[in-house]
């Protein structure tokens, strides 16, 4: 699978901002590839595990592409001049690219990963069954979901894995503001027999940066 990664060194952002920095890849880019916003000329939105994602991790600001959304970066590397984050502008004066291709699926190896920017598991309505759930049970549910969540990361990049997902995670909840409103996410490590590409996100608004994982 392509696999691309741009980030730029000299600007700290807050992981908070990542929806901020999408809207500024949008308004650049936005007119020449719905892959760039994840809606319809209409505003509709597009359902569909985002092939470009914008996240801040460690106060870095890092945008992935993968599949199609890889080359889309790479063909727009050379325009990026600046970055506008809510009306504060940043002169670009270095900005890193890397692209090629990576490995994906299942394999007979096991690989630890950790989650660098808070993962949302839950929605409102399993986050109440979750709670009733003991240490055991609240685990057992959170394996199952990421094992789901890997399942639509596949299905987003048209990856067909006949073999299965074996996956043990480790984590603890965590507060973030998620849209104005404060949520449990969840940071942790998790090991697992699937090779994932570095900077990719799991769960839930992944496009705006949650649920990063990298290897350790």
């Amino acid at each position: 699978m392509q696999h691309t990664t741009l980030n730029f060194p000299e600007i700290r952002l807050h992981q908070r901002d990542g929806h901020k920095l999408r809207g500024y890849f949008a308004r650049q880019f936005g007119d020449e590839s719905d892959l760039f916003h994840n809606h319809e000329k209409g505003g509709k939105a597009i359902y569909r595990y985002p092939r470009i994602q914008f996240k801040v991790v460690s106060g870095n600001p890092v945008v992935v592409g993968i599949a199609d959304g890889a080359d889309m970066l790479v063909q727009r590397f050379l325009r990026i001049k600046e970055l506008d984050i809510e009306g504060k502008v940043y002169a670009l004066h270095h900005k890193h690219l890397q692209s090629g291709e990576v490995e994906v699926g299942v394999r007979d190896a096991l690989h630890e990963y950790q989650f660098a920017t808070p993962w949302l598991a839950l929605n409102p309505e399993n986050y109440k069954k979750w709670l009733d759930m003991d240490e055991r049970g609240r685990q057992d549910k959170l394996q199952r979901i990421l094992v789901g969540n890997i399942i639509s990361f596949f299905k987003g990049i048209g990856y067909h894995e006949a073999q299965q997902i074996m996956l043990h995670i480790h984590t603890q909840p965590v507060a973030t503001a998620f849209k104005n409103q404060q949520m449990t996410a969840f940071k942790g490590k998790f090991v697992t027999n699937v090779l994932l590409p570095d900077f990719i996100g799991l769960g839930k608004s992944v496009s705006r940066g949650y649920g990063t994982v990298v290897k350790c």
